[in-house]
């Protein structure tokens, strides 16, 4: 990757020390099993991103000037047992340093190893699952880090949401939580959804976000594309709604597979990331020189659950 900020924003807001928001680019694709290139998705939602306009006009805003410092991608690893541990002592070191963490992948698999730091780092934390497929395979193809574990762990260990599921193996069900989980054909039909999915939410909440979760009428760009999915204002309606309600504590963004052909997926996917930063830090006050605290954690007063001897 040649970007040097994201976006392309001025030095002063790409310091890790005045950075409130963290970016960690995981370009990996070692399990994915239809269509390969989502390793190729952080680089192209990154050039997408410094094409788009950086104010906002629904929260009046320019969420860049919180400073967002953009990590080096965790490097090419092969095993995915490697690669979620990396993904899992990157994210925590960051947590650590009190910034808001955020992640773009590469496939699915990578949110194992980041769900499971910030479930050591919040107390009673929600995994709002974002996606067409459950992901809720204990095993798969001899791994469990492959991306089709990618909440498994999550529906047993957090307060786990899915929404917008409309694509899984029969054997899921006996892990499922049918009252947590949102099928996109009910959805379709059922505006109350939303206030139901919210509702049963704890008030620390983490975000996956598949891209396969959208209609591939406005993203095909996918790995595994499947019809009948939601579409750009009903998604941001709910996000706004849960980042209103809710302390959204960081997020990450999966399973963009870029397609020479079609560079309007790669920039959907830079506008959600942006959306969703600016739905997080909306009326909140950009301060002229950002209080670097993070050799003395308080931001998030709840790092003692951490366990740096954790393997996989």
């Amino acid at each position: 990757m040649n970007t040097k900020t994201y976006a392309g924003i001025p030095e002063q807001y790409a310091k890790l020390e005045q950075a409130k928001i963290v970016l960690i680019p995981v370009p990996y694709d070692g399990t994915s099993t239809w269509q390969k290139g989502a390793d190729k998705g952080p680089e192209a939602f990154l050039e997408a991103s410094e094409n788009m306009e950086l104010y906002d006009i629904e929260t009046d805003s320019e969420v860049y000037k919180n400073g967002i410092y953009l990590t080096p991608p965790v490097g090419a690893l092969v095993k995915p047992e490697d690669m979620v541990n990396a993904v899992h002592q990157e994210t925590k070191k960051y947590i650590k340093k009190n910034k808001f963490v955020t992640l773009f992948g590469g496939e699915h698999s990578i949110s194992i190893g980041t769900i499971k730091a910030f479930n050591e780092a919040f107390d009673n934390l929600t995994v709002l699952h974002i996606d067409a497929h459950a992901d809720l395979r204990q095993s798969y193809e001899g791994s469990t880090c492959n991306h089709a574990c990618a909440v498994y762990d999550a529906s047993l260990n957090t307060n786990l949401i899915q929404v917008g599921i409309r694509s899984m193996d029969i054997q899921e069900k006996s892990v499922m939580d049918y009252d947590k989980t949102y099928f996109a054909h009910d959805m379709a039909v059922d505006d109350t959804w939303v206030d139901s999915a919210i509702e049963q939410m704890t008030d620390n909440v983490f975000i996956t976000f598949d891209l396969d979760a959208f209609d591939p009428s406005i993203l095909p760009s996918t790995g595994t594309p499947e019809p009948g999915g939601l579409f750009w204002y009903e998604t941001l309606d709910f996000l706004k709604q849960v980042f209103v309600e809710k302390n959204v504590v960081g997020f990450d963004i999966v399973e963009l597979c870029p397609n020479d052909n079609d560079k309007s997926s790669d920039f959907l996917a830079a506008k959600l990331y942006y959306k969703m930063l600016s739905y997080k830090f909306y009326n909140e006050e950009i301060e002229d020189s950002y209080d670097d605290t993070y050799k003395e954690p308080n931001r998030l007063n709840n790092h003692t659950k951490f366990n740096d001897e954790d393997e996989y």
